[in-house]
């Protein structure tokens, strides 16, 4: 099992997009995922499930995310009852946030489709984040409650990877640099990075590679003072970059090998000096692809208004002709107004898979090499 991140420093690059298609991709492809929403803005999960199934859980955990220790004072066999059904990460990040004991039982996580699980985010992630931030300098005195708070996103994918045997645990994340990422991004396995080929993902690219250099210089002092019982709690190794691809860019009849405007291939031309030059040798994988796009223009371009139906109808790209179909005529559809479809593009819809499975499988490769 490896625990991935889709990283950018850079928002508005389709990252949840990728995380979700990447994901229910491998799931085609026989492999066992689980997605697990650590963006507060839950882009993931509003792709995956309905508003009202994400209200659903969200409220029966409010009193929880709230006061866990009074909520559970208060009632507690409620905590059973809620561990029954799937809950959010903040939820099940809440008692080590408040300093408590861990619930013996992972709650379930949601079966989108055959091999693909989730565990949903939650807006309230930020107060998990200033936790961490409260107590890192515990980290320096091997100080068990700090230890403990900063790799239980790493432990709650282990538990839930061993529970549902998961292959692979696909982690989205935030376009920040914050806190929060840096623990997130310096305690999973690896990252890739989809970027549009224009300058601010050329920045995002250099302000990770800086950052990833400042975390690791911090995190090898930390290894250096903590206790061997506690090191095994953290990854072997530096967290590694395993690629990039260029996503979400527009198509224009150009001659150049990605099919874009002149303008924007010259910054995709530039993208491999600058891992080159910002990604050190210590946070990539020897993989001889590893400054070429993932598999090089399979998932380029966008895909128009695909996306946004494919999110209406909480399934993936190519699930979009037979999901409408399995819904003509619900409430469901007038709600989301799309009552109607163009089943003239069933094709192009349905071709999607096999770009996002090329994509797919070649990062398994790169996996392989971690």
């Amino acid at each position: 099992m490896k625990i991935i991140s889709v990283f950018n420093n850079k928002g508005g690059v389709g990252k949840s997009t990728l995380s979700y298609h990447l994901g229910k991709a491998l799931g085609t492809l026989s492999k066992k995922v689980l997605f697990v929403d650590l963006d507060p803005q839950c882009n993931l999960t509003i792709n995956a499930i309905r508003e009202s199934e994400l209200e659903k859980i969200w409220s029966e955990e409010d009193d929880f995310i709230d006061d866990y220790e009074g909520a559970l004072n208060r009632d507690d066999k409620k905590i059973t009852e809620l561990m029954s059904n799937p809950r959010s990460i903040h939820f099940l990040l809440k008692p080590v946030e408040d300093g408590l004991n861990d619930v013996e039982e992972l709650s379930p996580a949601i079966n989108l489709s055959e091999n693909v699980y989730l565990v949903p985010g939650r807006l309230s992630l930020h107060k998990f984040e200033n936790r961490v931030s409260e107590r890192w300098s515990g980290l320096y005195q091997n100080d068990n409650l700090s230890i403990r708070t900063v790799t239980s996103i790493r432990n709650i994918c282990q538990r839930y990877a061993e529970k549902y045997d998961i292959d692979y645990v696909i982690v989205d994340t935030s376009p920040s640099l914050g806190i929060l990422n840096k623990t997130i991004i310096s305690t999973v396995d690896g990252f890739i990075i989809p970027a549009q080929p224009d300058m601010f993902s050329l920045y995002g690219i250099r302000n990770i590679g800086t950052s990833l250099e400042s975390w690791g210089r911090e995190f090898g002092i930390i290894y250096s003072l903590i206790s061997k019982d506690k090191r095994i709690k953290f990854p072997d190794k530096s967290v590694q970059f395993l690629g990039y691809t260029l996503y979400n860019a527009k198509k224009y009849d150009g001659k150049n090998e990605y099919g874009l405007a002149d303008a924007h291939f010259s910054y995709a031309k530039r993208i491999p000096s600058v891992i080159e030059r910002y990604i050190n040798s210590d946070n990539k994988i020897n993989y001889k692809e590893i400054n070429n796009p993932i598999a090089n223009n399979a998932v380029v371009h966008s895909h128009n208004t695909f996306p946004s139906v494919a999110q209406a109808l909480k399934c993936a790209m190519w699930e979009v002709p037979d999901t409408f179909q399995s819904l003509k005529d619900t409430e469901y559809l007038k709600d989301q107004n799309i009552e109607t479809f163009n089943t003239g593009n069933n094709s192009k819809y349905k071709a999607t898979l096999s770009a996002y499975q090329t994509f797919a499988k070649d990062l398994m490769e790169r996996i392989e090499v971690l």
